[in-house]
Formats: structure tokens, C-alpha cells, sequence
């Protein structure tokens, strides 16, 4: 909320134009744009990570196929190239009319009612220049095999994109992307890892040691899809024989440090890769209470994004 434009964004904004997509946003869950979850706010903000403005959200893609067809395309070869730029002509001739139409509504609206037209035509101008820039570039098909779609097991759906994501590095389609593991109110349960209990639900264990437990293997088992991740990334070689995972920049964590409390300070964030940008990992570190946007903006900074405040920021992490 404080932040208003999110960091990969920002970082989007700079390289995006190099790729074919300037980002990329995932999830496993289906996305809400509307309705109030928790304290009152609006359900948008726990469902997207990614903010291309204030009140826009980049709605993430959490259906395996949907995000693999949008890297790579459909059907083979030629059969391939000739679905594609139909599909994009298609979504730019119905972008087009709703263009048109919301320019004849425009003349007759209050100045309340304009502004919010001005907000919803700024979404579909910027999906606009992303099928143009998408026209333009045209991702070689890897050997991986499209997705059938959501897979019925939590762990091999979070690998699936995990996957999907280093494809994305790998063959440069993106520079840029945000994996929502889950969203913020979650009440899954994790039956695989002996934790029947929903997750929303235990995190407010007023210090019961089971509860606490419970959350701990649930931890553990996000920990344990990162590192797959990291694991895959590590194991891709970049032309020169140097790691993907060198090139990246990775942060890793979450938005409270204590489900029972609501404690918004003192997050736990685990950065990974760097070593490219002479990024000093392995080991841990406290700023003190600085706000995580300070974090953002070093990292906005190795990436070469010219930026003297994100949000709530107050300067740049000293040692990074």
C-alpha cells in the first residue's frame, strides 16, 4: 500500500523492453481483485504481489499450461506461429473496441467516473504494448513438456512453476518475475506433511508448542521448494559456463513475521544469487529495522534502475 509501483516493476520498467515479456507474475492460487479480506482491505492486495501503478495490479497466472503457452506459444512450428499471431491479432481487435467504446462513454461521465475509466483504460493501454512487444520477439521452444494444467499435489504444482520460472530466465522470454507461493489469508492445509490444519488457523497459536511445530514443518516444506529452485537455477549454464543463479537476484520471504501478532517489522528475508553483481550471501545479517524497501532499492541500484526512494524507503542498505 505504501509502495504503490513494486519493485519488479520498477526493475521491469528498466529491462523490460529488451525481452518479450517484461515480467512475469505466478501464483497458485486463483487471483481476486475485489472484495475485503483481511483487516478491512481489499482482497487485491493479498492476491497480488506485482503493482504496475497504485491501483493496478498485474494479476499472476497460476494454471502451469496458461503461463507455458504464454512463454512458448502453442501447437508446433508453423502450425505454432500461425495460431500465435492469430490469437494476437484477436486480443488486439477486441482491445481496439473496447478503446473506441470507452472513448464515446468518456463525454458523459462526472469527473469521478472519469477518473476511474482513466485508471481501467491505463490497464488495457499497458496489456496493449505488451501484445506489441510480444509480437516482436519470438521464444525458441524448449525441450520441457507443456503442463496439462493445475496438478491435484501442492509440492509438484509449486515445482511445476518453480520450473516454468527458470525456463523463462534460461531462454530470456522475461529478466523479471514474482511467484505468490500462496496468498496472504491462506488456510490451506498440508496433509502430505502431517499438518491437517489450515494454515491461517495455526499461525494464530498464541504460543502452543504443537501449533508452533505444525507452522515450523510448513516452513520447511516452502523452504524445501526454494531450493529446488535455487538447485535449478544453479544447474542451468549460462555462455560464459557461469551459473544462471550467479545472474539472478532472488529475495525469498514474507510479509509478517508473526502470523498470531500481525508483526509487520523484523521480516525474515532470505536473498539468494548475485554473485555476478558482487552480492555478499551466506551469511545473515540485521539492519536494524530498516524497512525492506531499503533492500529493494539496493538491489533496483545492481541492476542498474536509477531510483532514490521506493515506498517507505529511507536510503540504501550500507552493506550489501
Amino acid at each position: 500500500i505504501r509502495i504503490g509501483v513494486s519493485v519488479d516493476q520498477l526493475a521491469a520498467n528498466h529491462v523490460g523492453k529488451h525481452t518479450k515479456l517484461p515480467s512475469l507474475e505466478l501464483s497458485t492460487d486463483r487471483v481476486r481483485r475485489s472484495g475485503r479480506c483481511d483487516s478491512g482491505y481489499s482482497c487485491a492486495y493479498q492476491y497480488n504481489l506485482a503493482w504496475k501503478t497504485e491501483s493496478l495490479p498485474m494479476a499472476p497466472e497460476c494454471n502451469p499450461r496458461a503461463v507455458f503457452e504464454r512463454l512458448f506459444g502453442d501447437g508446433l512450428s508453423k502450425e505454432q506461429a500461425e495460431s500465435r499471431t492469430r490469437r494476437l491479432r484477436h486480443e488486439k481487435s477486441l482491445l481496439d473496441f473496447v478503446l473506441e467504446d470507452a472513448k464515446n462513454l468518456q463525454r458523459d461521465l462526472g469527473r469521478t467516473d472519469r477518473a476511474k475509466l482513466d485508471e481501467y483504460l491505463t490497464g488495457v493501454r499497458e496489456l496493449e504494448q505488451r501484445i506489441e512487444t510480444a509480437e516482436k520477439f519470438e521464444a525458441k521452444k524448449p525441450t520441457y513438456p507443456k503442463p496439462d494444467g493445475i496438478p491435484k499435489d501442492y509440492g509438484e504444482h509449486l515445482r511445476v512453476m518453480f520450473d516454468l520460472m527458470v525456463l523463462a530466465f534460461q531462454t530470456d522470454v522475461t529478466r523479471v518475475s514474482s511467484f505468490l507461493l500462496a496468498h496472504d489469508g491462506s488456510n490451506r492445509s498440508f496433509r502430505e506433511i502431517g499438518v491437517p490444519d489450515g494454515h491461517h488457523a495455526i499461525s494464530h497459536h498464541r504460543d502452543d508448542k504443537k501449533k508452533v511445530e505444525k507452522l515450523a514443518k510448513i516452513d520447511c516444506f516452502y523452504a524445501e521448494q526454494f531450493a529446488y529452485f535455487l538447485k535449478k537455477l544453479k544447474g542451468v549454464r549460462e555462455v560464459d559456463g557461469s551459473p544462471l543463479l550467479d545472474h539472478c537476484m532472488i529475495t525469498y520471504g514474507g510479509g509478517i513475521s508473526d502470523g498470531d501478532r500481525h508483526r509487520h517489522v523484523d521480516l525474515p528475508i532470505l536473498l539468494a544469487g548475485g554473485r555476478a553483481a558482487n552480492l555478499s550471501v551466506g551469511r545473515q545479517h540485521d539492519y536494524g529495522g530498516v524497512p525492506l524497501t531499503n533492500l529493494f532499492l539496493s538491489l533496483l541500484e545492481h541492476m542498474g534502475v536509477d531510483a532514490d526512494v521506493l515506498g517507505d524507503s529511507t536510503g540504501k542498505l550500507a552493506v550489501l
